[in-house]
């Protein structure tokens, strides 16, 4: 046996150690170590071998990020500590880097037994070679193109469309009504599909009222038809993004029952849209079918249902988001900076510049940050619908809302929308989390500070397993 003296340097007020070597079932409390306020120490003994740990603070579970981390088959991830029998002092927690080398060339085929009552199996967490990501990338290729869209549609459930002729503001009450970010447009006179409404056109049409009310006024919303509000968009787009922003679309983008679900996520990704209506077209020529709109969080979510119970066939899909080339990272994380800026806004920012952000910056969610840099909440494009719920929008000015006031004015389901996740959770994790449909980012946090580390949306899982 091995004296080894576990530490926790991020603070809390009560701290527990558990680990595989008492079964994950013993919690061991932590001390105060003398002259400190933050970090904790215990002293146990350890036969040699490898071991898992984890830290429970104040209820919540952590890892110390500055140590070794193995991932269990279903994402979770926890501390690894080898213990060799030439080991004498109380100080046998490895940094990372050495531990690396320990393991590195033969645990890759070893699996860790984490306790025989949880039944999980851990293994390291390896950097996948090329040809490693490529298979993975292949047989999500083969599942997705041998996949039809159909396999979309829900066992129940309803579909929504609006008649393009419905006033402006009915519309977007019944958007914020059924928690819609998107809904079909039909056009009664010509007997199809027309179009898509999306939260971004409220979007515009607020950024128009708060800049030209005597143009667009909240009664001219009332007359206003969807139909005509369309027709005017082009023109609006460039006057609030500037010519950045691509032309409107005359044509519906739309898929069919019977189109692959690798076409229908390659037709989402390349048109840089949320969603498709899924049509069926009888051949008799009647009246087309409305079946569902097919976006990237169903596709995800079939994914995840079919390599649920075999991730080993996957390896990408193990590998923690921090290891791999996706999503918009705030500072360099990992030993890699990213390409992209992060946008941020601050409680106290205006709600006008929020949604100029979303509209100019081309993305659909911003996280918002407290004056010491810690993550408050997420806005989304399709919280602006809540903006409906006793005209906020008619009776505040978007440049005297603060960003702490519209999260306030956001119903439960959207205050609850921001789901976080730290650069060692798995990409089948963020998979999970992605596949609800009302969740597109998620925000990587460090788990001790919440400050944040970057973001991920569906758009940047989806671009590295296809592309």
């Amino acid at each position: 046996m091995v004296l080894i003296t576990f530490t926790w340097r991020y603070g809390g007020s009560q701290v527990f150690l558990y680990g595989s070597f008492n079964g994950w079932t013993d919690q061991l409390l932590m001390s105060l170590l003398e002259g400190s306020a933050t970090v904790f120490q215990r002293i146990i003994d350890l036969p040699p071998g490898y071991h898992q740990y984890k830290f429970l603070i104040d209820g919540t579970w952590q890892v110390d990020q500055e140590q070794l981390c193995v991932q269990d088959e279903y994402g979770a991830i926890n501390n690894l500590i080898f213990v060799k029998e030439s080991d004498s002092t109380p100080s046998a927690l490895l940094r990372e880097d050495t531990q690396s080398k320990l393991v590195s060339g033969f645990v890759r085929s070893m699996h860790l037994e984490a306790s025989s009552s949880l039944g999980l199996q851990l293994e390291p967490v390896m950097q996948l070679s090329a040809n490693e990501i490529d298979v993975s990338r292949r047989r999500l290729f083969m599942l997705l193109s041998s996949s039809r869209a159909d396999e979309l549609i829900p066992n129940s459930g309803k579909v929504f469309a609006l008649d393009s002729e419905v006033a402006v503001k009915q519309a977007f009450h019944i958007m914020y009504e059924q928690g819609l970010a998107v809904i079909p447009l039909w056009d009664e006179r010509n007997a199809k599909m027309s179009g898509m409404l999306t939260a971004s056109d409220f979007i515009l049409i607020l950024l128009k009222l708060h800049g030209s009310h005597s143009m667009l006024t909240n009664d001219e919303l009332e007359r206003h038809t969807v139909s005509a509000w369309k027709y005017r968009k082009f023109q609006l787009h460039a006057e609030v993004s500037g010519p950045m922003i691509p032309p409107n679309r005359r044509v519906l983008l739309q898929a069919g029952p019977d189109d692959s679900l690798k076409d229908v996520a390659l037709l989402l990704l390349h048109n840089k849209i949320s969603a498709v209506p899924l049509l069926h077209s009888p051949e008799d020529e009647s009246c087309v079918q409305l079946l569902h709109t097919a976006c990237l969080a169903g596709i995800s979510q079939h994914i995840c249902r079919h390599f649920r119970h075999s991730l080993e066939y996957l390896p990408l899909l193990k590998q923690p988001v921090g290891n791999l080339p996706l999503g918009t990272w705030a500072r360099e994380v990992g030993g890699r900076a990213s390409s992209r800026v992060l946008l941020t806004l601050y409680s106290r920012d205006l709600l006008s510049s929020a949604l100029k952000l979303l509209i100019e910056g081309q993305v659909s969610s911003i996280p918002i940050l407290d004056d010491d840099g810690a993550l408050v909440n997420v806005y989304s494009r399709s919280d602006v619908t809540s903006l409906a719920r006793g005209n906020v929008y008619a009776r505040f000015r978007l440049d005297q809302m603060t960003m702490a006031q519209v999260l306030e004015v956001l119903d439960e389901a959207s205050r609850d929308r921001c789901r976080t996740c730290t650069r060692f959770d798995s990409l089948y994790k963020i998979m999970e989390l992605l596949s609800d449909p009302i969740v597109r980012r998620i925000v990587v946090i460090d788990p001790n500070s919440r400050q944040l580390e970057g973001i991920i949306s569906l758009r940047d899982v989806f671009n590295l397993l296809l592309s």
